[in-house]
C-alpha cells in the first residue's frame, strides 16, 4: 500500500551534523541551543554523540533531582507502565492521591491539583487568585522584578523581566512589578485592585537571589493585613533542593517569629518528576474548596505513569536522606566557590544561593569572555563545555549550579577544579 506520508527517516548514523540538520529542518527555533547533541546519561554524567563526558551541574535546569538513568526510577515507570498508562480524571487513582497526601505532608493541610509543568501550576495560582477576589472586584497580582514565572501569556505578564514580553503585547493585564527584598515597595504598590503577591523563594532566572527572612515575614504580614493570598512559585527552588522541601523552609529556619510562616499556595514541577513531566500546586485550607468541578482542568495532569514516578523520587530522597545531602554538598560546593572568589576578585563578583541551587556572578569587562552579541554568562557556559562541565546561564552575568540532589563529594570536587581551571585561563 503507497504511503500518503512518508515516514521521518531514522538517524542511523547517531552524529552531530545529521542531528542537529534535523533540527534546521523541523524543528521550531524558539531556543537557542548550544552546539551539542546529547545521546545518554548515567547520575550527574552526560555523553554526547561523539563519545565525548560532560559532568552535569546543571541537572535540566533543576529537573533531574536523582541523575540521569537512575535504575529505580526506570522500574517505576516500567512497572506502572504495565497497568495503567493514562485514564481521565473523570476517575480516581490511587498513585495520585498517594502524592497528593506526600506533599500535603511536607507542608500542612490542604489540597494538591496536579499538571504538567511549572507555568502550568502557576497558571492555577493565578486563576485561584481571580477566583479568590472576584466578588469585590479584586485581580490584581504584585510580582517582583527580575522574577519569572513560566512562558504562557500570563506566565510572561507576571515575569518581572522585559526581555520574555517583546513581541506579545499588549500583557495580560492585571500584573505589575516592584522590587525584589524590598518590602516598603510592595506595601505602596498595594492597591483597592489587588488580591496577591506571588514571589520565589530564590530566584532562579534572575540570578540566583534568595529572599531575606525579613522580607517574606513582612510579606506574610502584609497578606494578612489586606486580606491577600501569598503565593510561592517553588518551581525551580522546592522540592528539596535547598535542603528542606521548599526553600521558605530553609531560609526561615530557627528565624524568631517564623514558626507559623505559610503561603496560601505553592506551585511546583522540575524535580518533582526528576525528569517526567507533572507539575502541582498546593493550596491551603479552606483555599483548595475554590477551584470546584468545572473551574480547571487538564487532560494529562495527575497521571498514573507520573504520579508513580514522583512517589518513587520522593521515597529515594527520603530514604537516602537526600535532603541533607543537598546541604552538605550545596555547602560544600558554595565554600569552593567562594575560594574562588578570593582567589579570582577580578573574575568573580559574587557567590549566590542554597544547598543545591548556587549562582556563580561574573565581574563585568571580563576580555575573555568578551564575544560580540554574546552575554559573558552565555560564553563562560561555553567555554564550561568545552572544558567537561554542564553550568546553566541566568541573565547577563550569571551562571547557575543546578545539580542532582545525589552528587557526591568527589564530582563536586571535580566541578570546582573545572572551574578553576578555566577561570585561571581567563587570567
Amino acid at each position: 500500500m503507497k504511503e500518503i506520508v512518508p515516514s521521518p527517516p531514522s538517524v542511523i548514523r547517531n552524529e552531530q551534523q545529521s542531528v542537529q540538520e534535523l533540527f534546521r529542518k523541523h524543528v521550531v527555533p524558539s531556543y537557542g541551543r548550544f552546539d551539542i547533541v546529547l545521546a545518554r546519561g548515567q547520575g550527574s554524567h552526560l555523553w554526547d554523540v561523539n563519545g565525548r563526558r560532560y559532568l552535569d551541574l546543571g541537572g535540566g535546569i533543576a529537573v533531574t533531582a536523582l541523575g540521569h538513568a537512575n535504575a529505580e526510577v526506570t522500574g517505576a515507570l516500567i512497572e506502572q507502565s504495565k497497568t495503567l498508562l493514562h485514564v481521565s480524571n473523570l476517575y480516581y487513582t490511587e498513585s495520585q492521591g498517594r502524592l497528593a497526601q506526600q506533599i500535603v505532608r511536607h507542608l500542612a493541610p490542604g489540597r494538591v491539583f496536579f499538571c504538567n509543568s511549572g507555568a502550568e501550576a502557576n497558571e492555577g495560582l493565578y486563576k485561584l487568585a481571580r477566583k479568590f477576589g472576584h466578588e469585590e472586584g479584586r485581580f490584581e497580582i504584585l510580582t517582583a522584578l527580575n522574577s519569572f514565572h513560566g512562558r504562557t501569556l500570563a506566565g510572561i505578564a507576571a515575569t518581572g523581566q522585559d526581555k520574555v514580553k517583546k513581541g506579545f503585547e499588549p500583557m495580560v493585564p492585571g500584573f505589575r512589578h516592584v522590587p525584589y527584598n524590598d518590602l516598603g515597595a510592595m506595601r505602596e504598590a498595594i492597591s483597592p485592585a489587588t488580591v496577591a503577591i506571588l514571589v520565589e523563594g530564590i530566584q532562579g532566572e534572575g540570578g540566583v537571589t534568595p529572599a531575606t527572612p525579613e522580607y517574606l515575614l513582612g510579606l506574610r504580614k502584609l497578606c494578612d493585613e489586606h486580606k491577600l493570598l501569598l503565593l510561592w512559585d517553588g518551581v525551580q527552588c522546592g522540592h528539596f533542593r535547598t535542603g528542606r522541601f521548599q526553600s521558605f523552609q530553609r531560609i526561615l529556619e530557627g528565624v524568631a517569629g517564623a514558626e507559623g510562616f505559610l503561603p496560601d499556595g505553592v506551585s511546583m514541577a522540575k524535580s518533582l518528576g526528576g525528569g517526567f513531566p507533572i507539575g502541582a500546586f498546593w493550596l491551603r485550607e479552606p483555599l483548595g474548596d475554590l477551584l470546584s468541578a468545572g473551574t480547571h482542568g487538564t487532560t494529562y495532569g495527575g497521571n498514573p505513569l507520573g504520579c508513580a514516578v514522583a512517589l518513587k523520587i520522593i521515597e529515594i530522597i527520603e530514604r537516602d536522606k537526600l535532603a541533607d545531602r543537598a546541604r552538605e554538598t550545596g555547602e560544600l560546593l558554595k565554600s569552593g566557590l567562594t575560594n574562588l572568589q578570593r582567589r579570582f576578585p577580578t573574575r568573580i563578583q559574587a557567590v549566590r544561593g542554597l544547598g543545591m541551587i548556587l549562582g556563580v556572578e561574573l565581574a563585568e569587562n571580563i576580555p575573555g569572555l568578551a564575544v560580540d552579541g554574546k552575554a559573558p554568562s552565555v560564553v563562560f557556559t561555553n567555554r564550561a563545555m568545552e572544558a567537561g562541565l554542564m553550568v546553566i546561564p541566568a541573565g547577563t552575568n550569571v551562571f547557575r549550579l543546578l545539580p542532582a540532589l545525589n552528587l557526591t563529594r568527589a564530582e563536586a570536587g571535580e566541578g570546582l577544579a573545572i572551574l578553576r581551571q578555566l577561570f585561571e585561563s581567563l587570567d
